[in-house]
């Protein structure tokens, strides 16, 4: 990477593929992050011992992927909030777009070996009904977009439950400002009207 590359502008998103990508990193670097920061703050002097434990490993690995239809959840209602504004139809077809696309990055993925048999079905079922679940409301704040859903990601933490403490504040804290940190991107990137038109011609990608 050169010099230029440091100060050069993200591409604009203004295609269905290139929001796929967006959301795609966006959810896989909410849940991840949280999830390997709180271990290691959790662990103190221990984390690099308990890093390098296969038992942690694979519990780590198993809280990232039940995690990440949540982060899907919630960077998809980010995308949405932002994008409906510039909805022509009165019918939800850019919101039944929006969900066919994030329904289509969770498909990308098969079923983690890790996970009980048909987990992973049921959580792409429930990923389904909350984007169901955006369009029978006004848009959120983007603060409040974590709330109905960081309860669930807590719970994930590879850290048994008798020593997480009083931490839940501070991870609901972690996921407001992450994904305001997610919108300030999707702004000053996003295309909105080209990317409308764009979902309403195009399918799952």
């Amino acid at each position: 990477m050169g010099l230029r590359d440091l100060f050069r502008r993200a591409p604009k998103i203004c295609a269905p593929h290139e929001l796929a990508l967006f959301v795609d990193r966006h959810a896989a670097f909410v849940v991840q992050k949280g999830i390997f920061e709180y271990s290691r703050a959790r662990a103190g002097h221990f984390a690099k011992v308990m890093f390098n434990e296969q038992e942690f490993l694979r519990a780590v690995e198993v809280s990232r992927w039940r995690a990440y239809p949540l982060g899907l959840a919630m960077v998809g209602e980010v995308v949405e909030g932002v994008l409906r504004p510039h909805y022509r139809s009165e019918r939800g077809d850019e919101l039944a777009a929006l969900s066919e696309l994030v329904l289509s990055v969770f498909d990308r993925y098969p079923e983690p070996p890790l996970l009980a048999e048909g987990e992973w079905a049921a959580a792409r079922a429930d990923l389904a009904r909350r984007l169901g679940l955006i369009g029978l409301h006004p848009v959120k704040r983007v603060i409040d977009i974590p709330e109905p859903l960081a309860k669930a990601y807590f719970d994930l933490m590879p850290i048994h439950e008798r020593l997480r403490g009083r931490d839940f504040p501070t991870m609901l804290n972690y996921l407001k400002i992450v994904l305001c940190n997610v919108h300030d991107e999707l702004t000053s990137r996003l295309d909105a009207p080209a990317l409308v038109d764009a979902l309403l011609d195009t399918g799952p990608v």
